[in-house]
């Protein structure tokens, strides 16, 4: 009786594993459900039941020592606690030695080793995990993330959340009221929804239309507001311009088409409308509707256009078949003078352009806000976007799941925080007078440099985070959100066209509107789609159509057959069946916010 609650509740849980579960794992006949944190999913027959009964009660007999909290500083004899994390998108794995990570370490006392996804998909990869039953201690499942909540492979967290302050004011009360699954628990963490104190932001981070900065010099910096302004563009840049500096022959224009980024292909639709990002379908604001631009008129025009300019040989032949790593080497050679993409999905080879110097031939890549006739763009969004669809989780392989809480909660930090995305003071930023955190062009350079990060930065880059304004009031909390800092770490060839066009930041270029409303982003939704409605198989026959027969349609002779081949494979899929539950996840938001005003 000396224990409390939540100690009964894990000695409870610990002498459950140790009997109940071996014993259990051995009846070939009956399914047992894998715990999620404190909560029991018990689906047994009536023999599991006697079983349990029984453990139970040499549990209570046995009792066990009354232990704390874990402490954020590692074990009592000191020693850094080491976490395991697996996150199923592609990256980059920094040294074993690396010192801002040893920083962190010694302040919160413990630290992670991050693996990333390498030669299989997301869905393959959290597939082949719960085929083996073994998990990392923390993880982010991308679009497996449902196989892993499905396979009881994480833990509830909601009984935590209330002793970890930095996780629990991440969001509002809705926002963790979305993040609910069916049976009522909250398994994940968002890691990139939060912004904290004021936003402060110069990088579009989403979908656009991009083009080189030697493209548009070369034009006399000209106003691109439609589809057929930009393609022009490149056609008559490339007729005059046809090879690099040093005779490689550019590519005028590519597409990313690589498994599930092969958004970069198909919903160019919905931003050509002018429409904000919601990924699986448009959203009219007046009447919240939903609407779908794979069928509109604008579908056709776009796709068209692509065809024209394939058989122009304006169309990289070889997007269909590119890997998405083929695609960033073709990125940082220079040689592609547009694209549709999101800034995120490419960024990385923005290093590699500066590092090579082709910055100086500018091959910069710069958003231009392009749509079907010169509407209105609403690409860029104030108040960002929650992602209720997946984030960081932690697995029931965790053996100290509030030690794990603890370190996340003390990442969120102000001070490790900086850590995270500024670095070390007087190593990676400088303070001025005024407390305004800059770099120098040598300190700049180092950040780019993929050697430099490896053995020196730690942003623990898949854990929560913060954009928007530091605890001080003067910083942004990430450098990117700098303005002074941003301008001034700008290529030359980015601050001239921005200079030229009379802007300091990327999201100038294409403007800022108000939050699109409480639905807001629809693929938080879709994304977790699964074969189990009508809607989900409908979904993934659709993006099984896309895969197949998009491509087709951009290379065939005649362009109009094709479509009406591709139209009757997408109308025999039910889309009616996807727009439905899209409307009834609309409708359910709208009135789960309307609760909390």
């Amino acid at each position: 009786h000396l224990l409390s609650r939540r100690q009964r509740q894990m000695c409870i849980r610990d002498r459950f594993l140790t009997i109940v579960h071996p014993i259990v794992s051995n009846l070939q006949t009956d399914k047992i459900n894998t715990i999620k944190g404190r909560y029991y999913k018990m689906k047994r027959k009536k023999i599991v039941s006697m079983l349990l009964a029984s453990a139970m009660a040499a549990t209570l007999l046995a009792g066990c020592g009354a232990g704390g909290k874990s402490s954020s500083k590692g074990d009592s004899d000191g020693e850094i606690k080491e976490f395991t994390a697996f996150f199923a998108v592609p990256g980059s794995e920094i040294n074993d030695d690396n010192e801002v990570q040893q920083i962190i370490a010694e302040k919160t006392g413990a630290k992670v080793k991050e693996t990333w996804l390498t030669g299989q998909t997301d869905v393959e990869a959290i597939g082949t995990m719960i085929a083996g039953g073994e998990y990392p201690d923390f993880i982010e499942g991308g679009n497996g993330q449902m196989q892993l909540y499905d396979a009881d492979a994480l833990v509830a967290l909601d009984d935590y959340l209330d002793d970890y302050p930095n996780i629990k004011n991440l969001f509002s009360d809705l926002e963790w009221e979305k993040l609910r699954q069916d049976d009522g628990h909250i398994y994940w963490i968002p890691q990139f929804s939060c912004i904290k104190n004021e936003e402060k932001v110069c990088t579009h981070n989403d979908e656009a239309f991009w083009i080189q900065a030697r493209v548009l010099k070369w034009a006399g910096y000209p106003e691109i507001k439609t589809m057929d302004d930009y393609f022009n563009l490149i056609e008559s840049y490339n007729e005059a311009n046809p090879t690099m500096e040093d005779g490689t022959e550019n590519i005028p224009y590519t597409i990313l088409c690589d498994d599930w980024r092969y958004f970069c292909l198909e919903n160019a639709p919905q931003f050509l409308d002018g429409y904000p990002n919601d990924g699986s379908c448009m959203v009219d604001p007046d009447t919240l509707t939903v609407l779908d631009y794979n069928t509109s008129d604008t579908a056709v025009a776009y796709f068209r256009k692509l065809n024209e300019e394939y058989q122009k040989g304006i169309v990289d032949p070889e997007s269909f078949t590119q890997s998405y790593d083929e695609y960033i080497s073709k990125l940082s050679t220079g040689r592609v003078l547009g694209m549709i993409d999101q800034w995120w999905d490419f960024s990385n080879a923005n290093d590699a352009i500066k590092q090579a110097g082709l910055d100086e031939q500018g091959c910069d890549y710069i958003p231009v806000p392009v749509t079907i006739d010169g509407r209105d763009n609403q690409w860029h969004n104030s108040g960002g976007a929650f992602n209720e669809s997946s984030g960081l989780a932690i697995t029931t392989s965790c053996e100290d799941v509030e030690g794990a809480l603890q370190f996340v909660n003390d990442l969120l930090d102000q001070d490790i925080h900086n850590l995270r995305f500024w670095g070390v003071e007087g190593t990676d930023y400088e303070v001025d007078e005024n407390g305004e955190f800059y770099r120098t062009e040598e300190e700049r350079t180092k950040q780019s440099d993929t050697a430099y990060k490896a053995s020196h930065t730690c942003p623990y880059s898949y854990f929560p985070q913060y954009t928007g304004t530091s605890d001080d009031g003067i910083n942004a909390n990430k450098p990117d959100g700098q303005a002074s800092e941003f301008f001034d770490g700008l290529n030359q060839d980015v601050k001239e066209t921005f200079e030229a066009y009379g802007v300091e930041t990327y999201v100038e270029m294409l403007g800022t509107n108000e939050a699109p409303g409480d639905w807001y982003p629809m693929w938080s939704f879709s994304n977790n789609f699964t074969t189990d409605t009508p809607g989900g198989v409908a979904w993934n026959k659709i993006a099984d159509v896309k895969h197949e027969q998009l491509p087709q349609v951009v290379m065939a002779k005649d362009f109009d057959a094709a479509w009406d081949t591709y139209m009757d494979a997408y109308n025999a899929c039910h889309p009616e069946d996807f727009i439905s539950e899209l409307q009834t996840e609309l409708d359910t938001r709208m009135e789960q916010a309307a609760k909390f005003k």
